[in-house]
């Protein structure tokens, strides 16, 4: 054993340090709400191609839903078109292994169509992780990547808790190796992995196997650029940076730093600095127009994030999941019970969809002033198993306070899926498919992927606003304010129209929207895809129930893309809620819903009986499902909204007798 490491030290130090560019992913991911477009890596593409990186990280993670959702482009062409002219860097995708590039499970034979596509338009090293470090969530991803001849790199998603010791990443990686990884990568997603915790964990994991170890770390509490000497030293062949100007605080260390740093020991990057000196002036120039003013930060640090572990796309999510909600000074609150919630799950570590699962819990529990009064479906997926094995076992007296009767799964999630692939587009309209890779975008974003080739569809001149360059024209409209700290609410000296508002989705993209000249805020109900937000001035009237849904693609995501068929409409009472003393009011902004999937029976209908306690309806809000419950015994007499309706905080939703 002490020879075979002497002989991998020995090698190590005379290996040059392998650096994997992170900038036309995760950096604009962090920093610009992934609004990188294709146009805009093209004309800088060649240059990064001839800097020497190992890799370029550029597709997965949240790049696939926002260039359909955001930036009406199709990531399958962004992705050959950078492999056309990528000719000498190998190109690398962010996989969340059987959730692949969405937020939920996917079936086995989707996972393996997904691979073996993306393989085919050019990415050549997978980076695959599972939210909660489960093994399970692994395999399917770990096969197709091997069957179709991709590098599978494993992940330890890294976080501290008591029982997230060495041995337990020990464990964790022995599992993974044991599938046939490739190379192993520490994931440190929100910046907390201390520089000597990085050469005990490296050190731990170079003594253990034989396989490569690269280091991912973002920059938002400062430690990330010792945490890459400490942890090269200790063994570690790889680390991941961006360039300066899309470097540091929630992106990555930036790459000239880290590379002047090792250039002076032996472990030299042997990168091109005159390209890198290009590249960087193309980006400091291009943030200029891609950089929203909403997503800027006061602090380039963020020393708070070693407490609550929350990654930066999701702190301000935070902000703006508790502005839409009145209750912008309960922030710091919030981020304290994101440690007992946290608990209460086993520790998970927190990134997508576990951050978002915690963190909307925590703002819940915090709005609610009562802990677990409101429960979203995603959090009762949860500790029913569904996303997969916590970290440490969860209490058995908190999981019947969440499900009940009902006992948890234990085995593998994707064991109860069927395979998706052999029917889920034969509803679609014809002529919105046009080659296999359309199948999986539908398959990953049903509603995204329609409302995309729908758009691809309309005659050249003839075609809708793409989004993104709607927040532009927003944005430069506006008065040059940080939009995530500004209430919901009147504004001294300004009218309604003056207003603005600053929200994101789950997977913490930005939007501001501002509301053109002349329009009532009241007036204004905006969706796209299946993100929807409604403005309206705090004591504006309550509208009038809005007119059906015409489709399926105004319910919740089910497991499977819903078919319109499969919708069972509410009818919705005309008439004055201030009518009934006995109500059930929607407990904060979001959107209203019947049932918490598609093609389900409504949980109340007008006669219903209902006790207090019972499910009435769902109210969507921060991207989660919260089931609505009755406070009082009644009969149901007044159902006044419909499916896809928006309601506001107060609002009364079922008038009871």
């Amino acid at each position: 054993m002490a020879e075979r490491n002497q002989k991998k030290e020995d090698a190590l130090h005379t290996l040059p340090l392998r650096i994997t560019d992170t900038t036309l992913r995760d950096a604009h991911q962090s920093l610009w709400a992934t609004r990188m477009r294709t146009d805009d890596i093209m004309q800088i593409i060649d240059t990064i191609d001839q800097a020497g990186y190992y890799s370029l990280e550029m597709w997965g993670g949240a790049t696939f839903d926002v260039c359909m959702r955001f930036l009406r482009e199709n990531p399958w062409e962004r992705l050959r078109e950078v492999k056309k002219r990528a000719v000498k860097t190998p190109l690398q995708m962010l996989l969340r292994g059987q959730n692949a590039v969405g937020y939920r499970n996917y079936s086995d034979d989707v996972i393996d169509k997904f691979v073996a596509l993306s393989c085919k338009n050019g990415i050549d090293i997978f980076r695959i992780f599972d939210a909660l470090n489960d093994t399970r969530n692994l395999e399917a991803a770990v096969k197709a990547v091997k069957k179709h001849g991709g590098h599978a790199q494993g992940t330890l998603a890294y976080t501290t808790s008591p029982v997230h010791t060495i041995d337990k990443y020990i464990e964790y990686a022995r599992e993974q190796v044991q599938l046939g990884v490739d190379s192993l990568c520490i994931k440190d997603m929100a910046g907390i992995l201390s520089p000597i915790m990085a050469e005990k964990l490296v050190s731990a994991l170079v003594k253990e196997f034989d396989v490569p170890i690269q280091l991912h770390a973002h920059a938002t509490s400062g430690m990330a650029t010792p945490t890459y000497v400490e942890g090269v030293r200790a063994g570690a062949g790889a680390i991941d940076c961006s360039i300066s100007s899309m470097a540091g605080f929630t992106a990555q260390p930036p790459v000239e730093t880290l590379a002047a740093i090792f250039n002076e020991t032996n472990y030299a990057t042997n990168l091109d600095f005159e390209a890198l000196e290009k590249i960087a002036a193309y980006f400091n120039k291009l943030k200029l127009k891609r950089a929203q003013k909403s997503s800027a930060m006061a602090s380039i640090i963020d020393p708070g994030i070693l407490v609550h572990q929350i990654p930066g796309g999701m702190i301000s999510n935070f902000r703006s999941q508790l502005d839409m909600q009145g209750a912008l000074d309960k922030l710091d609150d919030a981020l304290k019970e994101v440690t007992a919630v946290r608990k209460d799950l086993g520790y998970p570590p927190l990134v997508t969809p576990t951050s978002q699962i915690v963190g909307t819990q925590a703002v819940m529990n915090v709005l609610a002033g009562e802990r677990y009064a409101m429960v979203p479906n995603e959090v009762k997926e949860y500790v029913r198993g569904m996303y997969g094995r916590s970290p440490v076992p969860i209490d058995k007296a908190f999981i019947k306070k969440i499900l009940g009767d009902e006992k948890p799964i234990d085995h593998r999630p994707a064991d109860d899926i069927k395979p998706m692939l052999p029917n889920i587009a034969d509803d679609l309209e014809p002529g919105l498919i046009t080659e296999d890779e359309d199948v999986l975008s539908y398959a990953m974003f049903p509603e995204v992927a329609i409302e995309y080739f729908k758009w691809r569809n309309q005659p050249e001149g003839e075609k809708d606003p793409i989004p993104a360059d709607l927040e532009m024209e927003a944005e430069k409209s506006t008065e040059d304010v940080k939009t995530s700290e500004l209430p919901l609410q009147e504004t001294a000296g300004k009218s309604d129209t003056d207003q603005l508002v600053h929200t994101n989705d789950y997977t913490g993209i930005a939007h501001v929207i501002a509301q053109s000249a002349g329009l009532n805020l009241d007036e204004l109900s905006i969706r796209k895809g299946d993100f929807s937000i409604d403005i309206r001035a705090n004591g504006a009237a309550p509208r009038a129930a809005a007119a059906p849904a015409a489709s399926v693609l105004a319910a919740p995501v089910s497991s499977a893309p819903a078919k319109e068929t499969e919708v069972i409409e509410t009818p919705v009472t005309k008439g004055d809620a201030s009518a009934y003393e006995n109500t059930v009011n929607a407990p904060l902004v979001g959107t209203f819903y019947a049932a918490s999937e598609p093609g389900q029976a409504p949980f109340s209908k007008v006669g219903d009986v209902v006790k207090a306690g019972d499910t009435v309806c769902i109210v969507e809000a921060m991207k989660l499902f919260n089931e609505i419950k009755a406070t009082k015994d009644g009969v149901v007499d007044a159902i006044f909204y419909k499916d896809g309706d928006k309601v506001s905080k107060g609002d009364v939703l079922i008038g009871l007798k």
